[in-house]
């Protein structure tokens, strides 16, 4: 007993929150490491997460009118050099073959790191006319990336994510599109993930390499660190031009395209353990969860107990992601082990719960029980799931508001980030000077410029003094 006990125990977040998210990630059993440093494995239940959240957001795609496409994993040196700024961001993580075999390549291969110049490539043989566009597309692969420090789900070598890339006539077709996927990641992470966000727009030093604008939407984790949950680009007509892209008008005039492209990845598998869970583990939003309800018998060893569970566990599962535990475990290692996986809903049933014809449900976020009849079971369990969501996405919401100051010099701007984790709200000169000293005097970096916070800016820049032009949020970040 003394060994399980030992796997059971989680760091208090309080004490050590990196040693408490590790500690999560690892005993709830959604990776494991592997003999390839800053890699990992994505166990059944954590992988069970990811295919959720993909379900929830190709679905959002395809309403939006996007189609899945597959690119291929390798980009040829000279076609990665097309695009300066872009090479130029992506050269320090990028991983390179340079052997098929036993034989030395030709050119090197780049394991791709994200895919616009294969998208361009692909582009410039099939638009010929305005009636090839827009192009629409959507792929969902992993991508590598040479990182120097990894953490699970938040920062690997290799990671799985959706990369958008879409092509359109116009300048307005394009910026359209790009706030429109921006939504669309927003209204994901706060009505599935219940996580709020700020949607803003990157500073120029912290914009996509390549990209004429980057948009953002920014989350604020337990700890207070913030957590670039999305990205939305703009590239204008840049890569168009460098991959010589161009269509036929309705004028019949040679024209350049303008393109997007826009992601999410299993990074956000850490927003949802960062933000939600607590020292017993995990607490995972209902639409993501991979049971949403989990079955325990209580005294499962009396007559007719594991019968009427299974029989509650047969009508929940074709509503719900339901599941049962008849082991012989007891109950008290069951609740621990499904509080620790974040189930939202566990349904407790025994001898004395059947002859009064009711279960126990236990929330997971509050840890409230219901006493419910089973007769009302399947509309009581889908109205406590909604319940939860909003609660869960009201409780970040409320914490984000209580962790948001405001600086309106830098030795306020200092004092508030030495001591007071959480998202600083400071004007702005524009000026990058400006941007860098906060970074080196107070350790924030500029997180983004919210998009509906900017119309009346009046004040003085928080580093220099001079006039201010943007109202940004400032933070320390993952």
């Amino acid at each position: 007993m003394a060994k399980e006990k030992l796997i059971k125990e989680i760091t208090s977040m309080e004490d050590d929150f990196a040693q408490w998210y590790t500690d999560v990630c690892i005993k709830s059993q959604l990776i494991d490491y592997t003999s390839v440093k800053g890699c990992m494995v994505i166990r059944p239940y954590g992988y069970a997460i990811w295919e959720n959240i993909q379900r929830i957001l190709d679905g959002m795609f395809k309403e939006t009118g996007h189609e899945n496409v597959c690119m291929p994993m390798f980009i040829p040196e000279s076609l990665l050099q097309k695009e300066k700024d872009h090479v130029e961001g992506f050269a320090p993580e990028v991983a390179w073959v340079t052997h098929g075999g036993s034989e030395k390549l030709e050119e090197r291969l780049c394991v791709r790191p994200t895919s616009e110049t294969l998208f361009c490539d692909h582009y410039k043989n099939i638009i010929h006319s305005w009636r090839d566009l827009p192009k629409l597309y959507n792929q969902w692969v992993s991508v590598v990336r040479w990182e120097k420090t990894t953490r699970p789900f938040l920062r690997s070598r290799e990671f799985l994510w959706q990369e958008g890339h879409t092509i359109h006539a116009t300048a307005e077709e394009a910026k359209e599109e790009t706030v429109k996927m921006l939504n669309v990641y927003a209204e994901f992470c706060e009505k599935y993930l219940c996580i709020p966000v700020v949607k803003g727009l990157k500073t120029d030093k912290e914009r996509f390499a390549g990209a004429v604008e980057t948009y953002t939407i920014e989350a604020l984790m337990h700890d207070g660190k913030a957590l670039q949950s999305g990205t939305s680009h703009y590239f204008g007509d840049g890569f168009a031009k460098a991959f010589g892209i161009a269509y036929q008008d309705k004028e019949n005039q040679l024209a350049t395209p303008h393109q997007t492209s826009w992601g999410m990845t299993t990074r956000l598998i850490g927003a949802v353990i960062m933000t939600h869970g607590d020292d017993s583990g995990l607490i995972l939003p209902p639409a993501v969860a991979p049971k949403q309800i989990m079955v325990i018998p209580i005294a499962q060893h009396k007559e007719g107990v594991i019968d009427k569970a299974n029989e509650v566990y047969e009508r929940l599962k074709k509503q719900f992601r339901a599941g049962i535990d008849i082991s012989d475990q007891s109950p008290g290692w069951k609740f621990s082990e499904y509080e620790m996986k974040g189930v939202p809903l566990r349904l407790e049933l025994g001898p004395k719960d059947i002859e009064n014809n009711q279960c126990v449900l236990v929330r997971r976020d509050t840890r409230e029980k219901i006493f419910v009849s089973l007769d009302e079971l399947e509309a009581t369990v889908e109205k406590v799931l909604e319940d939860i969501s909003k609660s869960m996405f009201e409780k970040a919401l409320e914490r984000r508001e209580a962790m948001t100051y405001e600086a309106q010099d830098l030795d306020e701007m200092k004092e508030i980030a030495d001591n007071k984790p959480g998202f600083i709200k400071a004007l702005w000169c524009m000026d990058q000077e400006c941007e860098d000293k906060l970074k080196e005097i107070a350790g924030v970096s500029s997180r983004c410029m919210p998009l509906d916070q900017q119309d009346s800016i009046d004040g003085k820049c928080v580093c220099c003094g001079k006039p201010a032009k943007k109202l940004v949020y400032w933070g320390k970040a993952y």
